[in-house]
C-alpha cells in the first residue's frame, strides 16, 4: 500500500464522459488509501461514547468513499485505544505516525487535546515530512483555538466558550431561571464551562444567583446522591453541567431517585447511553446545546439518521464527523494532493455547504463556526419530536437554532504556520 502522498494528476479533477473516465483510471493506477487515525476511549467507564463514535465515524467514511471519484483517495479509519490519559494517547499518536498515519482525530477529553497538540507541533518541526493533521470532534477546551493553538488542530465542534455564549443568551429570555447550581467535572473542560458560566451570566442575567459551584473527580464518583442533596439544599431552580459519560447518567439517575424537579442543561446529554437514563422524569427539563439535533429541519442530516438507526439500531450523534471527513475531502481535492501540509492549508479558511449550513474554518484560530442547537427532552408524538432517542420514546427537539454569529467567540491565537 502506497502511504507516500502524492500530487492528484489533473485528470482526476476533469469530468468527462464515461468512456474517457475508463481510459484514464486505467492509466491512473489505482485510488490511494488514505488512513486516519482514530484516538480515542474505547475501554473503560467511557467506553460506550468512545465506541459509537467509532463506528459513526466509519459509517460517514463508508459513504464519502461510496461518493469518491474512480481516482481519488479512499479513506480508511484506523483505531487506537488511548484509555483517556494523555500518556496512552501520545503512545498512540507515535503508533499511528509510525505506520504512516498523516490524519488523526480525538474528540474524548481536553486534556488529551492539549496533550496531542503539543506532541504534533513538536512533531512537524522535528520532522516535517511526517507532520500530521488533527481534526477535532468534540475537545471543546477554550485553549485549543486560543493560547495553544496550532497550525496541525483544527476543531470541527463548538468550544466550551461558544456552548456556553449560546445558552446564556437563550436564558436571558428565561426569566424563571433564578438560582443556578454550577456542577462540572474536576478537569480543564469542566473549570472552563464553570468560568465561562459566571462571567457569561453576569454579563447578560446580573440578576441571576449563582448558589453552587462543584466539581467531581472524572469518572470515580458512583453516587450523586450527595451532590444532589446539595442542588436541592441551595433550592436551585437550574442546573448547568458539562459532565459526559457516566459522570452524567448517575447524576441523573439520583436525581430522578430524589425526584429533584429542576432545569438541567448540558453539553452532553445526547451522548450514547445518556438518554436511556432521563425517560419521562426529564420531559421539558433537559436541555442540551449540541452542534445538531436529531429533530432539526435538517432533511440530509435526517436521512442519515434513519438509516444509520435502521441499519445498527443506535441513533447518529457525531455530525462533526460529518463535517470533519467531508471537509477534508474537499481540502484534498482544493490541494490536488495529500500531502497533510497542503490539505491544512487549503483547509483554513474554507466554507462548506454541510447539512446544518454553511460552515467555515476560521483560519485565524481553526475554528469551525457553525449553527449550534438547543435540544429540549420531550415525549415522541409532541411538536417537534418526530424520533425518539435510544427506544425510550423521547427525543429532544429543537428548541433553539442559533446562527453562527450568535456563539462565535474572540480569539487570542497567534498561529505559528510553518514556512
Amino acid at each position: 500500500m502506497n502511504m507516500v502522498p502524492r500530487k492528484w494528476p489533473r485528470h482526476w479533477l476533469k469530468v468527462g464522459a464515461c468512456a474517457a473516465a475508463l481510459v484514464m483510471s486505467a492509466h491512473a493506477g489505482a485510488a490511494e488509501t488514505v488512513k486516519i487515525g482514530f484516538i480515542d476511549l474505547l475501554s473503560g467507564p467511557f467506553a460506550l461514547t468512545g465506541q459509537s463514535s467509532l463506528n459513526q465515524l466509519r459509517e460517514v467514511v463508508a459513504q464519502v468513499n461510496a461518493k469518491a471519484g474512480p481516482n481519488e483517495p479512499r479513506f480508511e479509519v484506523v483505531d487506537f485505544d488511548n484509555k483517556g490519559t494523555p500518556q496512552e494517547s501520545l503512545n498512540a499518536l507515535k503508533a499511528a505516525t509510525d505506520r504512516g498515519i498523516r490524519y488523526v482525530t480525538q474528540g474524548g477529553g481536553s486534556g488529551v487535546a492539549l496533550a496531542l497538540v503539543d506532541a504534533l507541533n513538536k512533531l512537524a518541526e522535528r520532522d516535517p515530512e511526517r507532520a500530521t493533521v488533527y481534526l477535532n470532534y468534540a475537545a471543546m477546551d477554550p485553549q485549543l483555538t486560543n493560547e495553544r493553538c496550532s497550525f496541525w488542530h483544527f476543531r470541527f465542534y463548538p468550544s466550551s466558550e461558544m456552548k456556553m455564549e449560546a445558552l446564556t443568551t437563550y436564558l436571558q429570555g428565561r426569566k424563571d431561571v433564578k438560582r443556578v447550581y454550577l456542577l462540572n467535572q474536576d478537569y480543564t473542560h469542566g473549570r472552563q464551562v464553570s468560568k465561562a458560566a459566571k462571567e457569561y451570566l453576569a454579563r447578560k442575567r446580573p440578576d441571576i444567583e449563582i448558589v453552587g459551584d462543584d466539581f467531581v473527580p472524572i469518572a470515580q464518583t458512583r453516587d450523586f446522591a450527595p451532590y444532589v442533596a446539595k442542588i436541592a439544599a441551595a433550592k436551585a431552580d437550574t442546573v448547568i453541567t458539562s459532565n459526559w459519560g457516566s459522570d452524567l447518567t448517575l447524576l441523573f439517575k439520583s436525581s430522578r431517585d430524589y425526584g429533584l424537579n429542576i432545569n438541567y442543561f448540558t453539553l452532553n446529554a445526547n451522548n450514547p447511553g445518556t438518554p436511556a437514563q432521563i425517560g419521562p422524569w426529564g420531559d421539558g427539563k433537559i436541555g442540551v446545546v449540541w452542534n445538531w439535533v436529531h429533530n432539526a429541519p435538517t432533511p440530509e442530516l435526517e436521512k442519515i439518521y434513519v438509516d444509520y438507526k435502521k441499519k445498527t439500531g443506535e441513533d447518529f450523534v457525531f455530525a462533526a464527523h460529518w463535517n470533519s471527513v467531508h471537509m477534508l475531502r474537499e481540502a484534498m481535492r482544493k490541494a490536488q494532493s495529500t500531502d497533510a501540509k497542503k490539505v491544512a492549508l487549503a483547509l483554513e479558511g474554507m466554507t462548506y455547504k454541510s447539512p446544518m449550513g454553511e460552515v467555515r474554518m476560521r483560519k485565524t484560530d481553526h475554528q469551525l463556526e457553525a449553527p449550534l442547537y438547543l435540544g429540549i427532552w420531550a415525549k415522541q408524538g409532541s411538536k417537534g419530536v418526530k424520533y425518539d432517542a435510544e427506544k425510550t420514546g423521547y427525543g429532544f427537539r429543537s428548541e433553539v437554532a442559533w446562527d453562527n454569529y450568535i456563539s462565535a467567540q474572540p480569539t487570542s491565537c497567534q498561529m505559528k504556520r510553518p514556512s
